[in-house]
């Protein structure tokens, strides 16, 4: 089946997700998971999904709808990622389901929070070891957690286990990119596109790190513990800012302010994304193609 882009503009339809030995794609509404067993089979699994904007309204506006779209991202990348571990590593003939219980959740929250306190708790606490004060101590903070996101990404990128994600990662954005280019998804086609997007989840962070960065140096200097809660309390307001900021650099990508922008995220991207193999792009290209059957043609 091939797929090329209607002729509305779906530069926004799509959003994936590597797993393991797979691909998530999602659009608004339905959610596909296409992961490779040990048999070589392509299992999928089509999801119907509730986004929490549809049933209270208010949740969709600007700002707002940023972090619910993190929290809802967050949830359904992990019953992907379960879904996905269960299915690449069962037996022939064995149920492959999604569970996501209280003991996960604990599990990938207290990850979460990890990597919260990494990028914003520990920055600001090194910085506060040199006896810095205003301006100089927000820039010494921001080098430090620049330092901490890239040392971040290179570990990642290295090692050898998380290798194929980083495929597969690649493979999502091959993929996403010839759909909204408006070629048919054939693999012989898919594969010459690039495997960097502006809407990458490694772009996000990297938006959110130079906007904590404005923000966190125009608060007014006060108590070292209020300073410090901040660094907690604002995440939901730098994550918002951050997600609209990522639509607008999907919608103008072409544009030449946009590209110098995003320039520095697509580079980062280099660490977490790796040359996909054919059989890798056919996963990606068949949950790409499951996903837009849902897409509603023009009259």
């Amino acid at each position: 089946m091939n797929v090329t882009k209607k002729k509305k503009d779906l530069s926004l339809a799509f959003g994936g997700q590597a797993l393991i030995e797979g691909v998530m794609m999602r659009s608004k509404k339905h959610m596909v998971l296409c992961v490779r067993k040990p048999s070589n089979e392509v299992l999928t699994n089509i999801e119907n999904l509730k986004p929490l904007a549809d049933k209270h309204r208010f949740l969709g506006v600007p700002f707002l709808r940023g972090i619910v779209a993190m929290v809802e991202s967050f949830f359904l990348g992990m019953k992907g990622i379960l879904f996905s571990a269960n299915a690449a590593l069962s037996e022939e003939g064995e149920e492959n389901s999604i569970t996501l219980g209280y003991k996960e959740l604990a599990v990938v929250g207290v990850g979460a929070l990890g990597i919260m306190s990494l990028f914003f708790v520990v920055p600001f606490l090194l910085a506060g070891l040199l006896n810095l004060t205003g301006v100089i101590f927000s820039v010494a903070e921001a080098l430090i957690r620049l330092t901490l996101f890239i040392l971040y990404l290179a570990l990642i990128s290295l090692w050898g286990e998380f290798r194929r994600i980083l495929q597969y990662h690649g493979a999502e954005h091959k993929a996403i990119n010839a759909y909204e280019a408006g070629i048919p998804l054939e693999i012989s086609k898919v594969k010459s596109f690039s495997r960097l997007h502006p809407r990458c989840g490694t772009s996000f962070l990297f938006i959110t790190l130079i906007i904590s960065i404005v923000l966190f140096s125009i608060i007014p200097s006060a108590d070292y513990f209020v300073r410090l809660t901040y660094r907690i309390l604002l995440i939901p307001v730098i994550a918002s800012i951050s997600y609209e900021l990522l639509r607008l650099s999907g919608k103008y990508r072409n544009s030449a302010v946009i590209k110098i922008l995003t320039a520095p995220g697509l580079a980062f991207q280099l660490l977490t994304t790796k040359e996909p193999t054919d059989d890798m792009l056919e996963v990606s290209v068949k949950a790409l193609q499951e996903v837009a059957k849902f897409v509603p043609s023009n009259p």
